[in-house]
């Protein structure tokens, strides 16, 4: 059975909500105020020491809550004494997210590296399973990608990558993930890629059979140019037009 990938296409994703500077990202006031301009939202997705599913970018907490620690060593009672970027806000769970948004916008879920990738994956899906909105799982992992194609294949399904550049990958580490060549097993249904190699023989050719979302463009400038390899954004810092794409 083919796969509806139109909507990825629809309007342009808040990177972790639409946040600014008195509301934190991936919280219930960015997901609010992101449904409230009418963006699909993209969000990040791990474990609590007690294997409660949150929604949190980072592994390490100082920088969002002041907290020196990481996620997978506080239980969630624990995480949930802490204050995003002292304001109200707490790091919330997945499935209140979900009771949040409602089906109202579409929505990407980062699944984060994990050891316990199979069981992350899986209790996500199990998460997911009878929400009735749109939205599609992504990471940076392809084991997370192949474990869906084997599992649950119906679930939409895209690689992150990015031309890892400036990171403390090994060069062999850095090919394979730069040039996704585990896509021949997982087989993505859309690609996921950094701004700075969108333009690359490979993301072209990759465009004649999948849809190509662009990340993370923060400006007017960034989304022209996103606009003419890519069929949609992740974007922040700004507020971009809205457009529905063929």
């Amino acid at each position: 059975m083919s796969k509806n990938l139109d909507w990825l296409k629809d309007i342009p994703f808040a990177h972790r909500g639409l946040y600014n500077e008195v509301i934190p990202e991936n919280s219930m006031g960015s997901f609010r105020n992101a449904i409230k301009y009418g963006y699909g939202i993209e969000l990040d997705v791990q474990y609590t020491k007690d294997k409660k599913i949150v929604v949190f970018h980072d592994n390490e907490l100082y920088r969002m809550t002041g907290y020196k620690g990481k996620v997978y060593d506080l239980t969630y009672l624990e995480i949930n004494k802490l204050t995003l970027l002292n304001t109200n806000e707490r790091i919330p769970l997945f499935k209140d997210v979900l009771n949040l948004i409602n089906e109202r916008v579409p929505l990407l879920v980062e699944i984060k590296k994990s050891k316990e990738y199979i069981n992350l994956s899986e209790d996500v899906y199990n998460t997911l399973k009878d929400y009735k909105g749109k939205y599609a799982i992504q990471s940076f992992d392809p084991r997370v990608i192949s474990w869906y194609k084997q599992h649950v294949d119906k679930v939409i399904r895209g690689q992150l990558s990015f031309n890892f550049r400036d990171t403390s990958f090994k060069w062999y580490e850095k090919i394979a993930l730069k040039d996704m060549i585990f896509n021949f097993y997982s087989k993505p249904d859309y690609i996921c890629y950094g701004l700075r190699g969108i333009n690359s023989l490979q993301i072209k050719f990759l465009r004649k059979k999948k849809p190509i979302i662009s990340w993370t463009i923060k400006n007017k400038n960034e989304m022209e140019f996103a606009d003419k390899y890519s069929d949609n954004i992740i974007f922040e810092g700004f507020m971009p037009k809205k457009f529905k794409k063929g």
